[in-house]
């Protein structure tokens, strides 16, 4: 973890609310400055971006509507800065290389402190 301390906001997507408190309690507890907002599905999460981009972003892929690698695609294409991590117990290796692709980090579920782990790192590791 860095020293810096700014304020951050980070964008929690997932159609699990268990996942999306799971993962809020644990960047919470390490990251208590940030701003964490959520949403249940890629199109929520497109409405949220357009309204105020976040600085990160953890998608999971299987959710109603549009699948969250498509969504992270638009969000990055229109906000490339965003920091993106892609969540999802669909650990095929389709799935990891189109996370890879789109500049993403691809972290197995389930969400556990060694997976929260991983996206701080991700977010927090220059481009």
């Amino acid at each position: 973890m860095t020293a810096d301390n700014t304020v951050k906001k980070l964008l929690i997507v997932d159609d699990s609310k268990v996942s999306r408190m799971l993962m809020r309690a644990q960047i919470v507890a390490v990251r208590p400055e940030w701003i964490i907002v959520d949403a249940s599905s890629g199109d929520e999460a497109l409405i949220l971006v357009e309204q105020d981009p976040p600085d990160y972003c953890m998608m999971d892929i299987n959710m109603p509507g549009i699948l969250g690698t498509d969504a992270a695609e638009k969000i990055l294409e229109k906000h490339p800065s965003i920091r993106m991590v892609i969540f999802s117990a669909n650990i095929q290796e389709t799935y990891q290389f189109r996370a890879n692709a789109l500049g993403a980090a691809f972290v197995a579920k389930p969400v556990s402190e060694k997976s929260i782990a991983l996206a701080l790192h991700h977010f927090q590791c220059p481009n």
